[in-house]
């Protein structure tokens, strides 16, 4: 059965109490990141329908939810997960370049993830950075002004970084 650490159990009831009694449904996003981020980067259904019941709504109103939001896996993900956006800045300043680029380095298409787990490429709608096209985003870290040579530099630190965070 899943169950939050002691640690995120209290982050998510400290979440639910910012709201009034019968809206607890308000807590749903937050607490989606914290589940996601608490369960190695994904959410299962098991995960889905234990923050369901934390919220004492049902199921399917959490996978409306995230379902939704590009930002919620419902897919395992590898330890790095490389989100390339691909909104117009982006894609006229070269990231079909990168993304092709990052396919070849890695051996998977966009959506998959190496056999190894180290790394899944997805692309998403704008980050928000397109005076510094193009870029992606590695946990919370924004990579900008791409180019190949960056790309594999980055590739590297994470690779060397490994064992110590999912950001690199």
């Amino acid at each position: 059965m899943v169950q939050f650490s002691t640690e995120a159990k209290a982050i998510a009831e400290k979440i639910i109490r910012r709201y009034p009694e019968g809206k607890q449904k308000s807590a749903l996003l937050p607490l989606l990141h914290l589940a996601q981020a608490e369960f190695d980067g994904w959410l299962s259904v098991e995960t889905m329908d234990y923050v369901a019941e934390l919220l004492s709504i049902k199921p399917i109103e959490v996978y409306e939810v995230a379902s939704f939001y590009t930002m919620f896996n419902l897919q395992p993900v590898g330890r790095y997960l490389i989100e390339i956006c691909q909104t117009s800045s982006c894609w006229a300043c070269g990231a079909e370049d990168i993304i092709e680029y990052l396919e070849g380095k890695l051996q998977i298409k966009v959506g998959q993830t190496t056999p190894d787990g180290m790394f899944t490429l997805k692309t998403v709608e704008c980050l928000g950075s397109c005076g510094t096209a193009p870029m992606f985003q590695i946990g919370d870290k924004f990579h900008e002004n791409l180019t190949l040579e960056k790309v594999d530099g980055i590739l590297e630190t994470c690779k060397t970084e490994n064992k110590r965070s999912r950001y690199c």
